[in-house]
């Protein structure tokens, strides 16, 4: 059976997740911008639920993926503290002003990872030779790459994504990612060879909110205020059962 992570946001899209049957999340805050590093007491919620391997993004900021001294203590920090909250793995990328894997930066974080698993985010899918990017990334020692392919959906990237699992040849995982859903899931994985795959799995979910205050927004004009995305149970049981 393939493995599906899913990417979870709060505490409730975790236990979601869990309940629809996935072994995997990965934890992140601000989704919205692709996901940033969640906050401790979000971490720890998380870890309380059993039967979860728990991967954290470490991500500082939305944007791109070049990052200066400063953000680059703040991650290495993050891991070290992510460690001692007894996550299984953290989610790293850092790419060069050029587009390459930032081979000096991720042999920081991951020595700072001490031993957890570290999977490349989708940093990947920005650098411009993604042939060479991952024999870096099988020689830093990371343990997968989360990717669509390098296409702004894994079903759409599917040739990449076969020729990347091929060229892995098993010295590190390929697992696909974006614009998976119950319905493409077991194609993409049928399609690449894959044996994991990442998914979001998000349903809109209305505010209790009974007062509203419309006209005013937290920062995003086209945001709606009273509502959020959380992990669809159903639809991550869906996509268990496709792939199984």
């Amino acid at each position: 059976m393939a493995i599906l992570e899913i990417c979870a946001g709060s505490v409730e899209s975790a236990v979601a997740a869990r309940n629809g049957g996935a072994k995997h999340i990965e934890l992140c805050a601000a989704l919205e911008i692709g996901g940033v590093t969640p906050s401790v007491g979000l971490i720890k919620e998380a870890r309380k639920i059993e039967g979860l391997i728990l991967n954290v993004i470490i991500r500082p900021r939305g944007g791109d993926f070049l990052y200066n001294e400063y953000e680059i203590a703040c991650m290495e920090e993050d891991i070290r503290l992510s460690k001692t909250l007894d996550v299984d793995g953290v989610v790293i990328g850092a790419l060069t002003p050029d587009g390459d894997v930032d081979t000096a930066t991720c042999k920081r974080l991951i020595a700072a990872s001490d031993g957890m698993s570290v999977t490349f985010h989708r940093a990947f899918d920005m650098c411009r030779n993604p042939r060479k990017a991952l024999e870096e990334l099988i020689t830093l020692g990371c343990h997968r790459v989360l990717t669509s392919g390098q296409a702004a959906t894994a079903q759409a990237g599917i040739p990449l994504l076969k020729e990347l699992v091929e060229q892995a040849a098993g010295r590190i995982i390929i697992m696909p990612g974006c614009g998976v859903s119950s319905a493409n899931a077991a194609v993409i994985l049928k399609a690449t060879g894959a044996t994991e795959i990442h998914a979001s799995a998000r349903k809109s979910v209305g505010s209790g909110m009974l007062f509203r205050h419309s006209g005013v927004s937290m920062g995003n004009h086209d945001r709606d205020e009273y509502a959020r995305k959380e992990t669809d149970e159903n639809e991550v049981r869906k996509i268990v059962e496709s792939i199984s």
